[in-house]
């Protein structure tokens, strides 16, 4: 319970500076054509990773972004993936069905998405929002995925992590 506790007393402190305490609102397409809007995803934790398919370090990571959707999913976290504008969408198309990601990609083809979370300087970066749509934690590389499982179950209210 501590630890629990210690975990979400951390997430605010992983927050960059200069980051918006929520991202602006924002629309975005998944790649099966429904448009959405961020208020969709107001009252879920929800795990934003902005990648692409030229990043080494994104396609090293993404089936661990995978296994923690999977992992938490049930317990209702949501995860978005977006793409940077630089990457073809026959691309990251063909990426996401290759994988068969399980959860919602989206690319970032004006920089609209990454603006509304205050700027994006490279790929990897993974943000946490909490259920009031707070970004609560954000990471610029590959994140530890023990510390971020952590996060995870300290937001969604849920027993302790299990491994990926």
């Amino acid at each position: 319970m501590l630890a629990t506790l210690a975990g979400v007393g951390a997430l605010a402190a992983c927050q960059d500076r200069g980051a918006p305490d929520a991202p602006a609102a924002f629309d975005y397409t998944l790649l099966d054509g429904v448009p959405r809007h961020s208020a969709g995803l107001h009252g879920q934790v929800v795990l934003v990773n902005f990648w692409a398919t030229s990043c080494a370090i994104c396609v090293r990571e993404m089936p661990r972004f995978v296994a923690t959707h999977r992992q938490f999913g049930p317990r209702g976290l949501q995860t978005l993936a977006v793409a940077v504008r630089e990457d073809p969408p026959a691309l990251v198309s063909s990426f996401a069905q290759s994988r068969g990601l399980p959860f919602g990609v989206a690319i970032d083809n004006t920089g609209a998405i990454a603006t509304a979370f205050g700027g994006v300087r490279g790929t990897p970066t993974s943000l946490l929002l909490d259920r009031s749509g707070r970004i609560v934690w954000r990471h610029e590389g590959e994140p530890d995925f023990d510390a971020l499982h952590l996060r995870l179950a300290a937001l969604l209210g849920a027993p302790g992590p299990l491994t990926a």
